[in-house]
């Protein structure tokens, strides 16, 4: 099989429309039905709705208390106006972010999974978040690993980045098989 791999000359949001674009057209050509992706304001979990009609679209947040304690940055009106619009919302602890995160501040050393997301990042900073939206809404049991699936990802705000992916768990993350790049950043 033969396939392009889109390659951007720039990172983040002004990718967007295009990541959505490839998304679909790629998700028709493989018979996929589910497309995860990071949200924070809502914006682009939105946009999502409107773009990828037909699919089941589901926007992983920001975890609770990321930013500062007890505060949720998607509103519950942009929650509300996402479920009407079709797209199923998450918010769960980073699949590397959690509890490791806490020891390396506390005590200044790095963890096991923090070691995985910067190993990721060096592809690009949305193909981190991509595997990391999957592995999260998997242990939500909102992806099955018994089916591909597209996870994209993104550079501060926005997408840039699209994979074909089989999702596995936290606990099973060397089951989780990157199948396709179909977008990134040509600079990580």
């Amino acid at each position: 099989m033969r396939k392009s791999i889109t390659y951007f000359e720039t990172k983040g949001k002004a990718n967007t429309e295009e990541v959505f674009s490839l998304v679909r057209e790629r998700a028709q050509e493989l018979g996929i039905r589910d497309v995860v992706f990071p949200t924070t304001t809502g914006e682009t979990a939105l946009r999502a709705g409107e773009k990828l009609e037909g699919l089941r679209a589901i926007g992983v947040t920001h975890s609770t208390g990321r930013r500062e304690p007890g505060h949720q940055e998607l509103s519950e009106q942009v929650r509300n106006d996402l479920k009407a619009a079709g797209v199923e919302v998450l918010t769960a602890t980073h699949a590397f972010g959690g509890v490791g995160r806490s020891v390396r501040k506390r005590f200044d050393t790095w963890q096991t999974e923090e070691i995985i997301a910067h190993t990721l990042k060096r592809m690009a900073e949305g193909y981190k978040v991509a595997v990391e939206v999957t592995l999260m809404a998997a242990d939500a049991g909102l992806v099955s690993p018994d089916d591909e699936i597209i996870a994209c990802g993104g550079t501060g705000r926005g997408l840039d980045t699209a994979i074909v992916l089989k999702p596995t768990h936290a606990q099973t993350f060397f089951d989780l098989k990157v199948l396709e790049l179909i977008c990134k950043p040509r600079i990580p």
